[in-house]
């Protein structure tokens, strides 16, 4: 069967695993995914992500997730942008989240980033996902 968000389903992964307190996740792997994980472990709302190749040819990222005194890290994670309705920002239209405590993820011509690194590099794009 073909996943038709396989983003999101990534997205949800985590949200599951926070609200039944896992320490690791794992997602099927592609390089949109591990773009974002790379954001999100730059940014410290995740410990560490890994890739793991299987013999038959399919790899899987695990996610160790984060927490700090037994509450999760991340509050909130949602899909902005989905297949059904792409939303993309302009550098000067790039909305903030939680008043700058949270982070927009981006897919710019430059690479998946963070909204801040996004406006220092003077780069709009698709606005993937809204992590606080």
């Amino acid at each position: 069967m073909s996943m038709s968000d396989p983003l999101g389903d990534m997205l949800t992964r985590i949200r599951n695993g926070l609200m039944r307190n896992k320490t690791k996740i794992s997602s099927p792997a592609s390089k949109l995914r591990a773009n974002v994980c790379e954001v999100l472990k730059s940014e410290g709302y995740i410990r560490d992500y890994a890739q793991v190749d299987f013999e038959d040819g399919k790899s899987e990222i695990e996610i160790e997730l984060k927490y700090f005194e037994g509450a999760p890290v991340i509050r909130e994670i949602s899909r902005v942008s989905r297949p059904g309705l792409r939303v993309y920002s302009s550098v000067k239209s790039i909305p903030n989240v939680a008043n700058g405590l949270g982070i927009n993820i981006l897919s710019t011509p430059k690479g998946v980033m963070a909204d801040h690194e996004a406006r220092s590099q003077n780069v709009g794009g698709e606005i993937l996902c809204r992590v606080f």
